[in-house]
């Protein structure tokens, strides 16, 4: 199955913006608190994940001949 861009980005898009989201808030406001670490882990992991949709190799795309057109 061939790589689809449109799909990895609709993934990387909302993983990126969600995980700066978390990781700014957990750095430069109060309102974290004690659920700092968990605010960045998860930033970090939604980070994480969207690059990783964004750099994962597709694979070679499969095509399968028909009988009927090939040449005799």
């Amino acid at each position: 199955m061939a790589r689809n861009t449109v799909a990895a980005g609709v993934v990387m898009v909302p993983c990126l913006l969600l995980g700066a989201a978390f990781m700014s808030t957990a750095l430069w406001t109060d309102a974290a608190g004690p659920n700092r670490p968990l605010a960045l882990g998860l930033g970090a992991m939604l980070s994480g994940a969207g690059l990783l949709a964004y750099f994962l190799p597709g694979s070679e795309p499969v095509t399968n001949q028909d009988e009927s057109e090939r040449d005799p």
